[in-house]
């Protein structure tokens, strides 16, 4: 298992990974597929100012991680919203310890003080997930999403990262 910076050759493979959610899952709310193009767009943008990884396991893609910022206003600078997706076959198997762990390294290194995991509810994984990286749950928002014809909850998971901005 390697996990490695992104490159714009990787937007296929990350966009079949996220496809799957978009198609099946409440995990995302976005509600229509993305061609590579998009995707490779989403990313070369993305990357201007944060990181994107991929985890890589016998040369294939499995899953991939990056960072946002979370809102628009200066003050929130020092602040990022994390997103992680494997390869749905193969969740449970630590890639996505694997990536969240890289994730948080470079982010702490960049001078992130605060990271933010928005969470589908239930998410049963992903609350794991964040919870074995020290993540607190912080916000719950009711009935703010609607997908599959029904409404759907999110939480917010936040984790303050020990170096952080001054």
């Amino acid at each position: 298992m390697q996990v490695r910076s992104c490159v714009p050759a990787d937007a296929a493979a990350i966009g079949d990974i996220y496809n799957h959610y978009i198609e099946h899952t409440t995990i995302t709310f976005e509600e229509r597929s993305l061609e590579t193009a998009q995707m490779q767009a989403r990313i070369e943008a993305g990357m201007r100012a944060y990181p994107w990884l991929v985890c890589c396991d016998g040369g294939e893609i499995v899953g991939y991680a990056y960072a946002g910022r979370w809102r628009e206003r200066a003050a929130y600078r020092h602040t990022a919203e994390s997103t992680v997706y494997v390869r749905e076959s193969l969740a449970g198997k630590g890639y996505g310890k694997a990536l969240y762990s890289a994730l948080l390294e470079t982010l702490e290194g960049q001078g992130c003080h605060v990271v933010l995991g928005c969470i589908a509810l239930p998410g049963e994984a992903s609350v794991r997930l964040h919870e074995h990286f020290g993540f607190s749950k912080v916000a719950h928002f009711s009935e703010v999403g609607r997908k599959f014809d029904r409404w759907l909850d999110v939480g917010y998971w936040q984790k303050t990262l020990t170096k952080g901005a001054a």
